[in-house]
């Protein structure tokens, strides 16, 4: 792999870049810390510059993705050079150092770009004084390389004259052993393509060896030659303009697909024409019409290729594997053959050794009921060996640890020229067994392992057949993979940590850190957004994008709040803490004065709006992109539940209806089940009713179950002004503005109740009226025993603490008039919204204006938010699946996904957490294997990155997959 330019592909490129003289620089962008992009513009004429340090600079025409924020040195960049026209473009000497001029005279700057040793890029002003530079360092004792700081032009080499004999034979002169293009190079400017190019020319090599292959007296005049040769070359390629190649090599595929290109290197051609250098002759090249196309094909396919050379290896290791269980099944098969071949032998060899075998047996057993040691036994034997005794020859090594002895047994029926006969060979002898018992033994084993073959080579079908079905498998998620890795798209919100809530109108954003809190209110906080902050120091700025003027519904804006809380220091400190939220226009960068603001911090002016504590708790889930013939099936997914939306408040409606409602029909104690009497004990003469008829419209019913007045024709409520009665009211607070004041009667006599019909006339008025006007709706099972919990939650509540939780939920009712609202009133315009007009959608206004690219990266994030559309938490079988993104956000946005996992703070590490949550959703048993497959392919990057801290993760059955 070629990592960066050399001289020759410096002079090449510059010659291509002499067209952008006299455009003007537009923008500049930042990749990485080391890669800028510089766009330029003539007219309609675009073209885009991209330098990296110490590596490459070329035109390119991909699109590469730019920082989400500008460096320092970008911004540098742009406060000195935007507008301006590039002057002249040129190499200094013959060093790899490319100098960019901008404007001319007094108001010329210089970027110098360096491509030797680690790199360089400078911005310098009319003298070549240094204003900012990406790496500081000193070169020697004289050149400072710092801001301030002359940029040392002298330091650059120069173009010498074509090298004499003496000069070569001053270089050579003790390099004896050391390779000769190694030795040249660093003398000279051609670079190691050129100098290998016309070695060869010259029939010399770059790989001779100084002093042996390559002799100086003989070969120094083919030397000479060939710098000539180099001198033509560049020459050559200063004048006209060259093409360009890139070397490419074959990679076979193991699935039996076509053959696989990638990319080595990048050269360009000696001479105008397409000559390829000698050495890259036997190569297969790819041709461009020129340089810089060559070498932006080149750096902007290694990524894709590296995609697929994995899988290339992914497929190769499965084949492999398949490879291997075969080649040990043969071995295995050979095993046993050899075996069986070796226990036969020996069991022959005993039967026709028998009386010598039997002989040696009883001269052991002898020694050892002598009580020899086994030190005696063996010196005895060898003495024994020495005077040539036949059965001290025969014994070759003693194994009394396991009672056993080693024979050396041959034929003795056999003849030397029969070619069928037995071959000598070393038999292990059983003591405790005869002759005739260890040859049976041994045609047990020899039959034993017959068996195991049989079974061996029965299996073996099974076994390559299953094996062959798991590499298929294998291959065919190796390509799965590539392909969804390949149609991932990077959306803006993963590189910005931005998340999506319930609702598909809202895109909630959110930053890990200080830059990209900065990021994110700078280039995405709009006129409608809404920021929410945690009540808490170091916590994430999170934006609500709001594309219409609407309200924001109060479950939006409390999950906004959970995710700032659970990315701030409460969640490390497991501290339950609140959150605000406040609109765009109250969010400014501007310090008070003599105040200054941190990267990622913001002033917040005007009223803040509180929102309850809330919960420690994240959810980990997956979205999957869906095909756009899929898309349809989720068109209501997201669709906000009644209770999350804001309607308009009619006048009408802003009080809460109350109703009483007298019965004759006395329930009877059979009739109750046990939770009714326990209400009856609580209020033993009263039932409740609550209907909700809208967001801010509850009716609340109470029916008396004593008393008997319909013959009156209207319901009267009961009034006892008796002390007693006074003492049992209760205050009920059900989400308006007003509380709701319950009288339960208690059971007296006939006069009571007759007195309790003697209601003053306006609540008679009321209660006739309301019956009329309203339905008298069932009573429901359950109903009165909420009415009772709410009663008990909310006793010891007042009226301003109501109004205050009620207003952080944005759902206290209606308001009361200022006198500005009742002027514009006067004037015939007012305030509240009309329940029946349809309020026209507007187009978010840009509220920052940046340097030329904000209505590119506007429709960006416009485009991501309708993208949402396309990604569900809660795929289909029959749905077809592009590729799965990781998603970090509230428990209660991902509730009804799918695959999730609840997060709270603990002790794991997030790697691990996330592992585990991926394996507890890959054993999901109703998970479809393309789901799966989507899941395999995420990077164990992108999973852990947006975790909050150290969590404890939370789902059923959760041990079984640890």
């Amino acid at each position: 792999m070629k990592p960066r330019f050399d001289t020759f592909d410096i002079i090449c490129s510059l010659l291509e870049l002499q067209k952008l003289v006299g455009m003007r620089l537009n923008q500049v962008y930042d990749i990485d810390n080391k890669t800028y992009l510089l766009r330029f513009q003539r007219g309609e004429e675009k073209c885009v510059l991209l330098l990296e340090s110490g590596t490459r600079f070329h035109i390119t025409q991909f699109e590469w993705p730019k920082n989400d924020s500008p460096s320092g040195f970008s911004m540098k960049l742009r406060k000195h050079l935007r507008n301006k026209r590039l002057e002249a473009v040129h190499q200094l000497g013959v060093d790899r150092i490319v100098s960019f001029q901008f404007g001319t005279g007094e108001a010329a700057y210089y970027v110098i770009l360096e491509l030797y040793d680690r790199g360089n890029i400078l911005l310098a002003d009319k003298d070549h004084v240094i204003l900012n530079i990406l790496r500081y360092h000193v070169h020697g004792e004289d050149a400072r390389f710092a801001v301030r700081e002359k940029y040392p032009l002298n330091l650059a080499k120069q173009r010498s004259d074509l090298p004499t004999e003496d000069k070569l034979r001053e270089i050579l002169r003790n390099k004896d052993g050391e390779n000769l293009k190694k030795v040249l190079n660093p003398h000279f400017e051609y670079g190691p393509t050129i100098l290998e190019h016309v070695l060869l020319e010259v029939n010399l090599a770059g790989n001779m060896k100084v002093g042996k292959t390559f002799i100086i007296d003989q070969h120094l005049p083919q030397l000479l030659e060939a710098f000539s040769a180099a001198e033509r070359l560049i020459n050559e390629a200063i004048k006209s303009p060259a093409k360009g190649y890139i070397i490419q090599k074959k990679e076979e595929r193991a699935s039996g697909e076509g053959p696989l290109y990638t990319y080595q290197a990048f050269h360009p051609s000696v001479g105008a024409e397409k000559t390829v250098a000698r050495q890259h002759a036997a190569q297969d090249v790819r041709w461009f019409d020129g340089f810089n196309p060559a070498v932006d094909e080149y750096f902007s396919s290694l990524e894709t290729q590296k995609i697929d050379l994995k899988a290339v290896q992914q497929e190769r290791d499965a084949l492999r594997k398949l490879q291997n269980v075969q080649r040990d099944h043969d071995e295995r098969v050979s095993a046993l053959e050899k075996v069986q071949l070796d226990d036969k032998l020996r069991g022959e060899l005993i039967t026709r050794n028998q009386a010598i075998v039997d002989a040696a047996i009883m001269f052991i057993r002898r020694c050892i009921a002598a009580q020899l040691s086994w030190d005696d036994i063996g010196n005895y034997i060898k003495e024994a060996a020495a005077q040539n005794d036949p059965i001290a020859l025969l014994i070759k090594d003693l194994k009394l640890n396991i009672n056993h002895i080693t024979l050396l047994l041959s034929d003795p029926y056999a003849e030397e020229e029969e070619e069928n006969s037995l071959k000598p060979m070393l038999v292990d002898i059983d003591l405790d067994l005869s002759a005739f018992a260890n040859a049976k033994k041994y045609f047990d084993a020899k039959r034993s392992a017959a068996k195991k073959q049989q079974k061996t080579i029965e299996s073996v079908g099974k076994a390559l057949k299953s094996a062959e079905k798991k590499t298929k498998q294998a291959l065919k998620e190796v390509q799965t993979t590539t392909n969804i890795i390949k149609a991932r798209k990077v959306f803006c919100f993963q590189l910005m940590c931005i998340y999506n809530g319930m609702n598909i109108l809202f895109l909630v954003v959110a930053g890990r850190d200080q830059i990209q809190n900065e990021i994110i209110v700078k280039r995405y906080l709009r006129e409608n957004d809404i920021y929410v902050h945690a009540d808490i120091s170091g916590a994430s700025s999170v934006v609500i994008k709001n594309p219409t003027s609407d309200p924001v519904p109060p479950k939006t804006l409390n999950e906004a709040g959970v995710m700032a809380v659970c990315y701030s220091v409460a969640w490390d400190a497991k501290v339950l803490t609140g959150a605000y939220w406040v609109n765009a226009n109250q969010v400014s960068k501007t310090a008070p004065t003599g105040e200054y603001l941190t990267t990622g911090s913001f002033m917040i002016r005007g009223k803040k709006n509180y929102l309850l504590p809330a919960q420690l708790a994240m959810g980990f889930s997956f979205l999957f992109k869906l095909e756009e013939s899929s898309v349809s099936r989720h068109k209501d997914e997201r669709k906000v539940r009644q209770n999350d939306e804001l309607e308009p408040i009619k006048e009408e409606e802003k009080d809460v209806e109350m109703e009483l409602e007298l019965s004759d029909n006395e329930p009877t104690s059979e009739n109750i089940d046990e939770e009714k009497k326990e209400e009856l004990i609580e209020f033993p003469d009263t039932e409740l009713q609550i209907q909700h008829s809208g967001l801010n419209k509850v009716s609340v019913k109470l029916k008396n179950t004593t008393l008997t007045t319909k013959e009156d024709g209207g319901d009267e409520s009961s009034d006892d002004e008796d002390s007693d009665s006074d003492k049992d009211e209760q205050v009920v607070y059900l989400g308006d503005n007003e509380p709701v004041i319950l009288k339960p009667s208690s059971k007296k006599s006939n006069s009571a109740a007759a007195s309790q019909t003697k209601s003053s006339q306006p609540q008679k008025m009321q209660a006739e009226k309301d019956k009329e006007t309203k339905p008298v709706p069932q009573i429901k099972r359950g109903q009165r025993s909420k009415m009772k919990k709410i009663k008990e939650k909310y006793k010891d509540q007042d009226e301003e603490e109501r109004k205050l939780k009620m207003l952080i939920l944005q759902s206290a009712g209606t308001k009361k008039e200022t006198k500005k609202d009742k002027k514009k009133n006067k004037d015939g315009r007012s305030n509240r919204p009309k329940t029946d007009e349809v309020k026209p959608k507007p187009v978010p206004k840009v509220a920052v204006k940046r340097d030329g690219d904000e209505e590119e990266e506007e429709v960006a994030v416009n485009d991501d938010v309708n993208m949402l559309c396309s990604l569900t938490g809660q795929p289909h079988p029959e749905d077809e699946l592009l590729f799965a993104i990781p998603v970090i956000a509230p428990y209660a946005a991902v509730s009804n996904y799918k695959y999730k996992v609840k997060l709270t703070p603990g002790t794991g590490k997030r790697g691990k957490a996330a592992n585990t949550a991926l394996a507890l959703f890959l054993k999901d048993k109703l998970g479809t294997p393309r789901e799966k497959e989507c899941l395999k392919s995420v990077k164990s990057q992108d999973l852990a990155k947006n975790i909050p801290g150290k969590v404890k993760v939370s789902a059923p059955n959760i041990h079984k997959h640890r």
